[in-house]
């Protein structure tokens, strides 16, 4: 069966998944969907029949389809459970998916493209304003997510165990410099960064690396 990995080189959702599929060793197949305004081929008629939700990624294993990334993470926990991305306790795994939920549900949403088209286009919000929204709730996350990892204190966000906190801290951070928000205050975190990008499955995951990349 061929795996098809609908993405848009800067989606950070996309960039959770690309990691989760590069770590599990599973080969794809990537898809572009430029989500770019004059494009936008996340909307166009050919996108919207496989993906009514009109977002990325979307992910095809075989016949099967499923959207939303964390609904991806977990589908490819339970389709390829080698290596595993979630620790053995059933508490342990309730926390990683907390750490994640955090990112994926309280900052990412606030933050991606069409938010931030939605303040410009709406409300007239300049750059300088977007990127103060935008650091704003980093910061919101992060502050959090500093006193996690600081606790475990490992080379990832879970200790010594490489978890699906790792694929969504990452793009989330990567996102933070895109947008020049100030960093200084999450050592740990900039530690676990440091760490994963080191590793070739994060390394080749960078949406400078995609194919669709401009």
């Amino acid at each position: 069966m061929t795996i098809r990995l609908y993405s848009y080189w800067r989606s950070s959702a996309a960039y959770r998944v690309r990691l989760a599929l590069n770590i599990k060793g599973l080969d794809y197949e990537t898809v572009a969907v430029s989500l770019v305004p004059g494009k936008s081929e996340h909307r166009q008629d050919a996108y919207r029949t496989r993906n009514p939700q009109m977002l990325v990624p979307f992910l095809e294993d075989g016949d099967f389809g499923i959207g939303q990334s964390q609904a991806i993470l977990e589908y490819l926990e339970e389709a390829y459970p080698e290596p595993s991305l979630l620790p053995g306790s059933k508490e342990d795994r309730a926390g990683v998916r907390s750490f994640c939920s955090s990112i994926c549900c309280d900052v990412h949403p606030l933050n991606n493209l069409r938010v931030l088209l939605y303040l410009k286009q709406e409300f007239g919000v300049s750059d300088a304003q977007r990127d103060v929204w935008y650091g704003h709730w980093i910061h919101e996350s992060f502050r959090a997510a500093e006193l996690t990892a600081a606790e475990h204190a490992g080379p990832f966000v879970f200790g010594d165990k490489l978890t699906l906190a790792d694929t969504c801290l990452i793009p989330q951070i990567y996102n933070a410099r895109r947008f020049n928000v100030p960093l200084d205050d999450y050592p740990q975190l900039l530690a676990v960064d440091e760490h994963c990008n080191a590793l070739p499955e994060f390394a080749t995951a960078v949406p400078e690396k995609q194919p669709d990349a401009t």
